[in-house]
C-alpha cells in the first residue's frame, strides 16, 4: 500500500545509530545525508571490495609487457 509510513527502525549502516525505514526517510536504510554520503564515498575511493582469487592487472600482465 502506498503511501503507508509505519515506522520500522534498523540500524544505520554507517553509524549504527536508530534509522527510520519507511518511504518518508529518503536517505534509507541510512539514519540521515550525511551517513550516506560517507557510506557512497567508501565505494567510490574503493574502500569497500568484493574478494576476488583474480590477480591485480599489474601482476597479470606483468611479465608480458616485458617480452
Amino acid at each position: 500500500m502506498k503511501g503507508n509510513l509505519t515506522e520500522k527502525i534498523v540500524p544505520c549502516p554507517q553509524c549504527g545509530g536508530d534509522s527510520i525505514y519507511n518511504e518518508g526517510n529518503a536517505f534509507r536504510p541510512f539514519c540521515s545525508e550525511r551517513c550516506k554520503n560517507i557510506d557512497f564515498g567508501a565505494w567510490a575511493s574503493e574502500g569497500f571490495r568484493l574478494p576476488t582469487e583474480v590477480p591485480p592487472d599489474d601482476q597479470i600482465f606483468g611479465d608480458a609487457r616485458l617480452q
